[in-house]
Order: C-alpha cells, then structure tokens, then sequence
C-alpha cells in the first residue's frame, strides 16, 4: 500500500507551495497558526499525518520566524506519527554563512542544518544552495536543484548574437564556467573588493566584454549593488547589452531602485521567494513544475540526477 503524499505550507510561501501541489497534482492541505500576544505563534495541521510522506514547503527569508515557523511545523508532524518529512526549503536562508570569514563568528548555515536535524527532518529539497558544501552540513539526504535547469533554455531563447556569461565575482565562476560550457560561450569574471557587507569599495572585469551581449549568472540577487554596479561598469567596457539572472529574488532595501537606474536590460528570477515590488526590469520563473517533477521522483524511489542534464 502507498504512502498518502500530503503538502504544507509556511506562511512564507503559500503561493509557491499551492503552485507545487498542482503541478505535482494533488491539493495543498490545510494548517493553522495560533498566534499568542507576544509574538510567539503555534502552527497545526488541520488534518491527519500519520503514516503520511508529509511535504513542509517554506522559504527561511528573514525574518527568522519564517524559519522559526518550518522548525515547528517538522516536530508537528513527527509528534503526529508521520512516516517521512521532507522539509522542501526553495531559498535555504542564512546559506552566505557557510564558514568563518573572520574570528569569533558563527557558520550559521551549519546551525540552522543542526536545528533542522534535531526536529526530525528525514529530507531537505533546496535550490540553488549559496555553497555547495552546506549539503554536507546534513546526516540526511539532500536533494540540491539547479535553476540552470530553467535558465538555459531561456538564454537560448534568447538568441543573443554575441553571447558572453559573466560573473559578479570569483565565487559564482564555476557556476559561470558551467553555464558557458553549455552554452558554448565565453566567460568574463567581476573581481570585487568589500569593505563590509553587501558594500563594494572596487570592481573590476576581467575578460573581453566590447560588443559583447553578457549575461550575469548568480546564485541571488540581495540589495543589488553587486549586480548593477556590475552591470554599469560592463557597458563602460563596451557592452552592447546587459542581462542577468539569479535564482533568488531577495531584492532587499533599495534594490528596485538601484535596478530601475542601472544599465541591466532585464534581471530574471525565480518564484523561490515572493515578489514585494514589480518592476517592468524583473521577469519571474516559476520552479514549481521543476519541483513536482523531483518530488514524482523521490515519492518513486527513481533517479533525480538521471532527469536533469544541466543538473550541475
């Protein structure tokens, strides 16, 4: 006999979640939050779980009461006999602190793994982790997506005469390399200094970007200095155009902004974290069939790597 498959949602994400269960073509189930004067808030489902391969499907965007929220929501549904939770985390939050950059502080990726293991998570599904270590931060499987799945075809759909991939900096230029390869393009790097974060003192390109049509690949895109400041500076290199695109939309403080002055023709995202603003520079992707077609996969016991040739 099959396990009955069943969906929650966070809060954070309920209009990814409804579009996943669609298109994995069952209903999302339904669950409550009491929330207490205080603050503290107690989510419940409102139906049964048990023996049931439960499907918690959340973002960890701040503020982390999103996190907060999946943490409790995972003992829930162990505490109610359920047979196997997967935690289904589209944006893996607090993945930028994936080591010590400096002394005496904490690698909070590695902390929010352990708080995931301790509630009883059995699976984590993610996209596009910051670092692809953090999948070795977990004692349990880890099934790592790629937007590269999604973005490619875009990017050929595109039909760029002189495509070129481009990184914001040296660490997406792996990820770049990875897409050039398929795409059969040539790679140019942004070499960033910091004096803190998400503020840059210098830029500089490295590689031919003069007539060029260059596309910035990157994990996400946060308050968007990094990617127009890049942007800016690829058209004063001769640039005949300037695209991007990133997994995750966090788009925080003054990023539309900085986006609706800056040199990028159009920056594409995913679904993976919900839009606060529109802008007519975003255009959004949705990875819901994406992970419909993973969560077939593993409710099947078959082969994820098998399906995705860009999985990378």
């Amino acid at each position: 006999m099959e396990r009955p498959i069943k969906f929650f949602a966070g809060n954070n994400t309920k209009h990814l979640a409804q579009q996943i269960a669609n298109a994995f073509g069952a209903q999302l189930n339904t669950s409550s939050i009491v929330e207490f004067s205080d603050g503290e808030f107690e989510p419940s489902f409102d139906e049964t779980v048990r023996g049931a391969d439960v499907f918690l499907i959340q973002s960890t965007t701040p503020p982390s009461d999103n996190l907060m929220e999946l943490l409790l929501m995972i003992d829930a549904a162990k505490r109610a006999s359920a047979a196997n939770i997967i935690a289904l985390m589209p944006y893996f939050g607090y993945a930028r602190q994936d080591k010590k950059g400096k002394p005496r502080v904490p690698i909070g990726a590695k902390l929010v793994a352990n708080l995931l293991s301790a509630a009883g998570v059995d699976r984590i599904m993610t996209m596009d982790l910051h670092a692809d270590q953090i999948q070795g931060f977990f004692e349990v499987p880890v099934d790592h997506l790629y937007a590269s799945e999604l973005f490619i075809q875009d990017i050929r759909d595109l039909d760029l005469p002189n495509l070129v991939i481009a990184s914001p900096d040296m660490g997406g230029t792996k990820r770049a390399n990875a897409y050039a390869t398929i795409l059969k393009s040539g790679v140019v790097i942004c070499y960033k200094e910091r004096k803190q974060a998400n503020v840059i003192s210098d830029m500089k390109v490295l590689g031919d970007v003069a007539g060029k049509d260059v596309v910035i690949i990157d994990d996400m895109v946060d308050t968007g200095g990094t990617l127009t400041k890049a942007a800016d500076l690829m058209i004063k290199n001769g640039a005949t155009t300037v695209r991007a695109y990133c997994t995750h939309g966090v788009l925080s403080g003054s990023a539309y902004e900085k986006l609706d002055k800056s040199n990028i023709e159009e920056l594409v995202i995913t679904n993976t974290i919900p839009k606060t603003h529109n802008s007519n520079k975003v255009r959004e992707i949705s990875v819901a069939p994406f992970f419909a077609q993973t969560i077939t996969s593993v409710v099947k016991n078959e082969s994820i790597s098998d399906k995705w040739k860009n999985n990378k």
